[in-house]
């Protein structure tokens, strides 16, 4: 039996406050640095709708504690149950981007020290989805020695082909507005016709959405449904990865790091990884691992349990 809390953490600043979840077996009473794993979500959904997301009666959240794992989710502000901004509360162009990589960091940092209080260790291990690895990255740059293993899935690094997909040009205000069609349309880029169907069941792609709107209460006020994303990812972006400026320095992780993707990744195309890879001087070790027929979201698609088993084993072989 799993057992599931949900706590609202104080961010480092005041007025925020952060969505942890936590899910482990009943039965757990050894907490350790190998088996204490933080995730945190990308640019656009919520984690309730990627790394605990029901699909056929599993999500990746149950599938890691039933396997001796005490793992936690974290939205940064703006995203989920955690604070959303005022700025979010008006029009979006009334005000400039908000939420940039560095604040997300420090809302990191403040689940992670909530989580190492709440279990007695020094060391947490760390996953990150997209936007998600920029900011485990910078945050495992700035604090070493509090991060036991450092997983990135769906890496992104500096962009030379186009630009980011939640990009849609433009003046860019504080938020931008997220329809099912939008969705839609970013997942099936670079794929043959039909093929998203055969990667993902329409059942789980309704799932998917429904737990997306369902994390903005903002988002039942709308026709068609929609709901809102913070844009300081997207400025960050336009101003640090499509203009060959780096976000952190690979050099400064000094922990065993994971890079893991699919094939089909449109969002952070396989050149990304492959460049980052080599940049890693100073991890102890470092792996990189490319899926078959998967794109940017393969944790909700037919291979998603590849994905498990291979961040598992990462995870696994840091136990002592």
């Amino acid at each position: 039996m799993l057992i599931t809390e949900d706590f609202m953490v104080p961010a480092a600043d005041a007025g925020a406050q952060l969505h942890v979840r936590n899910k482990r077996p009943a039965d757990l009473t050894r907490f350790a640095p190998d088996n204490v794993i933080l995730f945190v979500h990308g640019a656009t959904g919520s984690p309730d709708s990627s790394f605990d997301l029901n699909l056929d009666g599993l999500s990746w959240m149950d599938w890691m504690a039933e396997r001796g794992n005490d793992v936690y989710f974290v939205s940064v502000r703006g995203y989920g149950r955690s604070t959303r901004p005022r700025e979010m509360d008006a029009p979006p162009l009334d005000n400039p981007p908000i939420v940039r990589t560095d604040t997300a960091a420090r809302d990191v940092g403040a689940a992670a020290d909530f989580v190492r209080r709440r279990r007695g260790i020094d060391k947490i291990s760390l996953l990150g989805h997209s936007w998600g690895t920029t900011i485990m990255a910078l945050y495992t740059t700035q604090h070493n020695a509090g991060v036991h293993r450092l997983a990135l899935y769906a890496p992104g690094w500096l962009r030379t082909q186009g630009r980011s997909l939640t990009d849609a040009g433009g003046p860019l205000g504080a938020y931008r507005i997220v329809t099912a069609d939008m969705i839609q349309k970013r997942r099936a880029t670079g794929l043959p016709p039909g093929k998203q169907e055969e990667l993902m069941p329409p059942h789980w792609f309704e799932a998917h959405l429904e737990a997306a709107f369902a994390a903005d209460p903002w988002s039942a006020t709308q026709n068609p449904r929609a709901f809102r994303a913070p844009n300081g990812v997207v400025l960050d972006s336009r101003e640090y990865a499509n203009a060959g400026k780096p976000r952190y320095n690979p050099a400064d992780i000094r922990v065993p790091t994971l890079l893991i993707l699919a094939e089909w990744d449109a969002d952070t195309p396989l050149y990304m990884a492959q460049t980052l890879f080599p940049l890693l001087v100073n991890a102890p070790s470092k792996r990189m691992v490319v899926i078959g027929e998967g794109t940017h979201v393969v944790q909700n698609e037919k291979n998603r349990m590849q994905l498990f088993r291979e961040v598992q084993l990462f995870f696994e072989e840091g136990r002592a």
